[in-house]
Formats: C-alpha cells, sequence, structure tokens
C-alpha cells in the first residue's frame, strides 16, 4: 500500500517500479477526485484533512483511523507493506500499519519527525548538537541574531526565513503565520557551515546509508531553497562519516524503526548539527537521480524493503549523480520556456523535466512549495556533474508573466 497524493510527482514513479517488479501497488490517497494518474478510479479513498478521519494525526492528535476507512483497505488486502511520499501521509501510513499489522515506523516516532519542536527536543535530549531554540505563540521580545523562524511542521523549506535585525524578525514572523495560520513558530539560532542531506533507508532501527549529497549552493538566507544536489559527497572520509554516526543517532532519538529516512545536517567547526530526519523519501522527481546498483531506482529499493526483503548489498553505482531543482525566480503566471534544447545536449546532462504547466500561477519560497522543474546529470566525478548542472539551468529562458496581468490562472504547487 502507497499513500501519498494521487498528484505527487512520485506517485508514477512507483507505479512503473511496481510494474516492474510485479507488485500489486495499492494507492491509499485523499486526492481519489483527481483521474489523470495511473490508478483511474481503482485508488482507495483515505482522507488527510483535519475534517475527515486521519486529520487531527496532522495537528499532533492521534485518534484511530475511522472504521470506512480501515475496512476499506482491508478489503483491498491483505498488504504485504506499507510506504508514504511525504510527511503528511507518512504518518497516515505509520497509523495504517499500526491497525493492519505492517512494518513501518511507529506514528509515535514519525510524529516527533514531523513536529520541529518536538524533533529538536529528541535530539537534544540524545546529545546531539541542536542550536537553542524556542517556541513562541505570541511576541518575541527579545530574539538573538542571526535567527532562522520556521513553521512547526513544513517541508522544502517553506516558510522558513532568516532574521538578522527586529524589524526583518517581526516581517519575518508575520509573513509566516500568514502562509500556515499558525500562531506558534520555531524561532532558532542560526547554523553557519555547509550544508549536507543523507538519504537512507531504516531496517530495526539500523540506519543503511544510501547518499550523501553536497549542496554546493550557499543556504544562508533569508530563505533556503534548495537548488544542487550532487552525489557521492567530495567531503573528506572523516566529515562523511561523522554524517553518518550523527543521522543514526537522529533516527535513535526520534525512534525511527522500518522504512525510508531523508535527513539534513550542517557541519562547521563544531561538528555534525542534525535538522531533520523525515521518515520519508527524497522529494519530487529528485529520487530519479539514484541509480542502485543493477540499474535498480530507489523506488525499487523501497518496495523491496517494504516487502522484507534484504537490500543490505544495495549500492549507488559507480560514477557521480546530480540533480537540480530549478527554483521560481519570481512571482507570476508561467507560459512557457526557451533553450530546452541546448539544455538537454549538454554534456553529462541525462534528463531535463520541466513540471510547471502552462497558465499555472508561481510562488516563490517562502510562500511557495514548488519548482520549475528538474535536471539530472551523471558523469565520472562530482565536479563534472555540478558543472553540467549549471551549465543546462544557463541555457533555459522561463516566460513567467505579472500574475496581475492574467486572469483566472491556476495554482502550480
Amino acid at each position: 500500500m502507497l499513500v501519498a497524493s494521487k498528484t505527487g510527482y512520485q506517485v508514477r514513479e512507483f507505479h512503473g517500479a511496481a510494474q516492474k517488479l510485479d507488485i500489486d501497488l495499492v494507492l491509499a490517497t485523499d486526492r481519489c477526485h483527481v483521474l489523470d494518474d495511473p490508478w483511474g478510479d481503482h485508488a482507495i479513498a483515505l482522507p488527510f484533512d483535519v475534517e475527515q478521519g486521519f486529520g487531527p494525526l496532522l495537528a499532533g492528535r492521534r485518534p484511530a483511523p475511522h472504521e470506512a476507512n480501515m475496512e476499506a483497505l482491508r478489503a483491498r488486502g491483505p498488504f504485504d507493506g506499507v510506504l508514504a511520499v511525504g510527511d503528511g501521509p507518512a504518518l497516515v501510513a505509520a497509523r495504517c500499519a499500526e491497525r493492519l499489522g505492517l512494518r513501518f515506523h511507529s506514528s509515535q516516532a514519525v510524529n516527533a519527525a514531523n513536529d520541529k519542536r518536538w524533533t529538536r527536543e529528541r535530539f537534544r535530549g540524545a546529545g546531539l548538537n541542536v542550536p537553542d531554540f524556542r517556541i513562541g505563540d505570541g511576541d518575541f521580545s527579545t530574539p538573538r541574531f542571526p535567527c532562522v523562524l520556521k513553521p512547526l511542521r513544513s517541508s522544502a523549506s517553506r516558510g522558513v526565513i532568516r532574521a538578522d535585525t527586529p524589524a526583518e524578525f517581526a516581517e519575518a514572523l508575520a509573513r509566516i503565520r500568514k502562509i500556515t495560520a499558525e500562531p506558534r513558530v520555531l524561532v532558532e539560532d542560526f547554523i553557519p557551515g555547509c550544508e549536507f542531506a543523507l538519504e537512507g533507508i531504516v531496517s530495526a532501527g539500523k540506519l543503511q546509508t544510501l547518499a550523501i549529497f553536497d549542496k554546493p549552493d550557499p543556504l544562508d538566507g533569508p530563505f533556503f531553497e534548495e537548488t544542487i544536489y550532487v552525489t557521492p559527497s567530495r567531503e573528506q572520509a572523516s566529515v562523511q562519516r561523522a554524517i553518518r554516526e550523527a543521522a543514526q543517532d537522529a533516527v535513535t532519538a526520534l525512534g525511527l524503526e522500518f522504512g525510508p529516512v531523508h535527513a539534513e545536517m550542517r557541519v562547521n567547526g563544531g561538528g555534525v548539527w542534525m535538522l531533520e530526519a523525515a521518515a520519508r523519501p527524497i522529494g519530487g522527481l529528485c529520487a530519479r537521480v539514484l541509480r542502485m546498483n543493477g540499474g535498480m531506482s530507489l523506488e525499487e529499493l523501497l518496495l523491496r524493503h517494504a516487502l522484507g526483503e534484504d537490500v543490505s548489498e544495495a549500492g549507488l553505482a559507480p560514477g557521480a549523480h546530480g540533480v537540480m531543482m530549478i527554483p521560481i525566480p519570481s512571482a507570476g503566471i508561467y507560459s512557457g520556456v526557451e533553450g530546452l534544447e541546448q539544455a538537454r545536449e549538454t554534456s553529462d546532462i541525462e534528463g531535463v523535466e520541466i513540471t510547471a504547466k502552462e497558465g499555472h500561477a508561481l510562488e516563490p519560497l517562502p510562500e511557495g512549495a514548488s519548482y520549475l522543474g528538474f535536471l539530472f546529470a551523471r558523469a565520472a566525478e562530482s565536479e563534472r556533474v555540478e558543472r553540467a548542472l549549471r551549465q543546462a539551468h544557463a541555457c533555459l529562458r522561463f516566460r513567467i508573466a505579472p500574475a496581475l496581468h492574467v486572469i483566472g490562472a491556476k495554482r502550480h504547487d
């Protein structure tokens, strides 16, 4: 069973992987009214919102799933495994797994991983490097600068803003509360240093690292839009070892037991500072960059793992792999792109996927939570991969008209 929004990028990737492996994959989704997908009308309705069934899970409460939903799931089973795409669906999947007797991260662990306050508290309790932080639902009278303000429950850097002055702090606080309609905000000291991501899977609480990604673009704010991921990391072996050890400590601190993990961290002279360890795989189409030995995709690997196969020998295929999440430069209505052929013909570029739809409204960070598309590159060395991604991106010229000039535009996110 795959718990995911029907419109997510990765849903089709999992569908293709399941067909290749001859796995009967059942989609449990909150978007059954969307018909343009591989499942047609065969997905199971599983409401995620607050007013229906599982909604309170996403607000931090943990009621039992509605029996009508559970009966629909049982009727399509029995299931041999469960997976999820996204933070909210991972929590829903955890509760389903508990009701159906399937292996997955516990709902308590996923809930802690989804909430930045609980994550910070568990990391601090485990002795991990954690910046000073506070949670507030009112005014913060004496913040320490520079600091970073974050919604308690969000992903893809949405609503994450750095403030260096009282005026910037007040503006950021108001902006986040408008984005989330949630009065509580996490405020923590800004952590300087290089940022990395780790992709892995957990079996019986033990983390198996699949890839460590360098993020070569500086992420110093005021917003924290991720762009380029490159693996293998070019950091020295001692730093990579410290990253793996800190990620394992984070997994243990949260209580994650079985399933995918996507972790983010910063490294500076003080060591490794864990930012998160999410109970889900890497988002969007980024997973496409990870090609395992034998040509296996990340989705295939996760399906095999969910079904109980031993995947401990899985590793990345030789060479370097990279992806660029194409940032949205300005708000407006997307009307097309030029330079696609030049980008695709760039040396070491493997693929160019433009996911923005013509006529749809685009919104950059911190309000937005999407990208214009993805660039993929493979080469013998990480330096070549990074260079290819930058060269291909330089070929692309996106047409974005001011939103106020278009009436009836659709939002893209």
